[in-house]
């Protein structure tokens, strides 16, 4: 009889191509039913059940009260480049910001560096990534994942803040974004998504040159991206920045699960 496999949603940014790269081109090659989309859309196939595990926002795994997955993630310790907070104003007068609701990990995160750093609690809006249609209708606009890797921010007129630099200047801690996570998870689970992330990472070069292409990103900043900002093993500093992430979130949403 066939076992079943997991159905598996996957964030469809870049950053998370070395993690899958097993289970697309490797030995996990056909071990689970793999799907792509938002991260935030990954966190709503689970509360629907039509995933079994997902790559998700760690707001929502705690929202959600999920177990994850241990080993594997997407973090960073200090600037992420993915992750951008622009402003047309001085950030003590910003009032509105324009979010991409893609990843809420980092609409929190905003929250929490805006209140925590500037003593500010601005009114969200959600909109269409593109910087200057937000920028129109609020003080600050959040870019996230391959729409920020495709703004070159210090070419603005803009002041921004990385918000993987701003978080470890707050904390000192790395910063964690996102974890499988599901309600149940098999013993097999772990094994499934270092496999892949191992298999990932030995081929970062065929990685890089097969994303360049695709997503019509220069190799050298996909590099850097890949190999200086972004971070695939969540270790004991990773969750400890996490756990003082939820901590700062629950006091800004306070039936936070943590």
């Amino acid at each position: 009889m066939e076992l079943h496999k997991p159905r598996v949603a996957a964030v469809s940014y870049l950053n998370t191509v070395p993690l899958v790269w097993g289970m697309l081109h490797g030995p996990q090659r056909g071990l689970a039913d793999l799907s792509f989309c938002l991260p935030s859309e990954c966190a709503d196939r689970l509360r629907a059940g039509t995933v079994d595990i997902g790559l998700i926002p760690v707001i929502e795994a705690a929202r959600q009260n999920l177990p994850a997955v241990p080993g594997t993630g997407i973090a960073c310790e200090g600037a992420v480049r993915s992750i951008l907070l622009f402003t047309n104003t001085h950030w003590k007068d910003v009032r509105r910001v324009a979010v991409d609701n893609g990843s809420r990990t980092s609409v929190m995160l905003t929250r929490i560096i805006l209140r925590e750093r500037f003593g500010i609690e601005p009114e969200l809006i959600v909109m269409r990534p593109q910087l200057a249609p937000m920028l129109a209708e609020a003080d600050a606009a959040l870019l996230i994942g391959d729409a920020a890797l495709r703004v070159q921010p210090e070419l603005h007129p803009y002041e921004y803040l990385d918000l993987g630099a701003a978080w470890t200047d707050l904390t000192g801690l790395p910063m964690v974004f996102a974890r499988w996570a599901g309600p149940k998870l098999s013993p097999d689970s772990a094994a499934l998504f270092d496999g892949s992330w191992q298999y990932g990472q030995q081929r970062l070069p065929e990685i890089i040159d097969h994303q360049s292409d695709r997503r019509g990103l220069p190799r050298n900043l996909i590099r850097d991206y890949l190999t200086n900002h972004i971070r695939f093993t969540i270790g004991p500093r990773e969750l400890e920045g996490l756990e003082t992430y939820l901590s700062l979130a629950a006091t800004l949403e306070p039936a936070l699960t943590i």
